[in-house]
């Protein structure tokens, strides 16, 4: 989505742009605790999927995959495919967080988000009051958050999370209930904001004699979409009970289907990369430096199904003067509210657009290319890109991936035997 705005929206342009600057020139605001180690929740709060890493954890206002419900339930329903996420986080000492998210956005009736995040310890040593060995023990941590989220409007919708912690240390075990709490909203075209507030009331788990009461947590930010989409720019503040208040930002940018990133994540520059295969996975790698070494993470995505426009040529090369003198583009499309109108733009190697198609409502089944421009003269041999556009009718875009038609009148090559 390209980001334009008129006169009156300067000030509130300029202000966004100050916003981003100042986080950028100040990794930490004063007045943040270093000393986080021992607080309760705090592995799930310094949490990132291995794509929102290389966003330097800066996701509150984009909020974009399954397991964003988790800093903003808000965000799901903005998802427009329903979206099935699987990621491993490799920390130290042989600790790690793996996770598994799904989402379902809708169209009038709300949408569906489900989280669930195990942390499991390396060994640790028990001793006794001398100090003697008694073995070994680990820790383990299981969250599990159940989403909701509505639209108020097509650029305003609010979340809720229901989430449920267990924690088990040596023979100890306990379990806690808590909510969170989102809202997102699009203040001019491509430029976000999001807020939310995490950990509402507990969990609160009891595993001996004292119960310890995961801190809460604000977030707020911003997110600037530029490029015709190709490019996101995320910043972020994070404020907790305890720790204090520190600055998040990043900024990913996709070229086809190769998206690069790079961000800073808590005290530490962050960077990572995603590709997206044509039938719907995607691969996430991000990577964070930190004092004790790097550390690594994984992820995997499938969408399918839910809101979408997409096209695909038959044949995929075809011949104006051979026996397939046409192509067919077959067209697909599901909106959340009812089409408003579609367009198919065919495009050449330098991005011009030679041939486009048109109407209102939703697209036909098909649309027929005899491989002319708008003049309707010959287009040369070559490879073009051509994709799906459709808008519904309250302002939402459905953009299916971008494809490639050949024309070749060449015919076969060879060399023919004379006797």
């Amino acid at each position: 989505m390209i980001y334009s705005i008129n006169r009156k929206n300067n000030k509130l342009a300029l202000i966004t742009f100050l916003v981003i600057g100042l986080t950028l020139t100040i990794p930490r605001l004063v007045g943040a605790d270093e000393a986080t180690n021992g607080v309760p929740g705090d592995w799930l709060s310094r949490y990132s999927s291995a794509r929102a890493v290389g966003l330097g954890g800066a996701m509150v206002a984009v909020a974009d995959e399954p397991s964003a419900a988790l800093w903003n339930p808000a965000g799901i329903s903005w998802l427009k495919r329903n979206e099935l996420q699987v990621g491993s986080v490799q920390l130290f000492d042989d600790t790690s967080i793996n996770g598994l998210s799904f989402a379902k956005p809708s169209s009038r009736m709300p949408s569906f988000g489900f989280n669930l995040l195990y942390l499991k310890s390396g060994e640790f040593e028990r001793t006794n009051e001398l100090n003697e060995s008694l073995g070994t023990f680990n820790e383990g941590d299981l969250v599990m958050a159940l989403t909701i989220a509505q639209a108020l409007t097509p650029k305003w919708s609010v979340g809720a999370n229901l989430k449920l912690a267990r924690q088990n240390v040596e023979d100890f075990s306990g379990n806690g209930m808590g909510f969170d709490l989102g809202i997102m909203g699009q203040l001019v075209p491509g430029l976000r904001i999001g807020a939310s507030a995490l950990n509402i009331g507990g969990p609160t788990i009891k595993l001996r004699e004292k119960d310890e009461t995961y801190a809460a947590e604000y977030r707020g930010g911003l997110a600037m979409t530029l490029l015709d989409g190709r490019s996101v720019t995320s910043t972020e503040l994070v404020h907790r009970d305890g720790p204090g208040t520190e600055a998040k930002v990043g900024t990913e940018f996709w070229i086809q289907s190769l998206a690069l990133r790079v961000g800073y994540f808590i005290d530490n520059v962050s960077a990572g990369f995603s590709y997206r295969f044509r039938n719907g996975l995607q691969f996430d790698y991000g990577m964070a430096d930190h004092e004790l070494g790097m550390n690594h993470r994984f992820g995997l995505t499938y969408r399918f199904g839910g809101f979408y426009a997409d096209s695909k040529a038959n044949p995929e090369i075809f011949s104006p003067t051979g026996q397939n003198p046409v192509t067919k583009f077959l067209l697909a499309s599901q909106t959340k509210a009812d089409a408003k109108d579609w367009k198919l733009t065919i495009r050449d190697k330098s991005g011009e657009v030679v041939r486009s198609y048109a109407g209102q409502g939703s697209p036909p089944a098909h649309v027929i290319w005899d491989g002319k421009g708008e003049t309707g003269m010959p287009l040369p041999d070559g490879k073009y890109r051509y994709r799906l556009h459709v808008t519904d009718l309250e302002g939402r875009a459905m953009e299916g991936l971008e494809r490639t038609v050949e024309i070749n009148t060449g015919g076969p090559q060879g060399s023919v035997g004379v006797q």
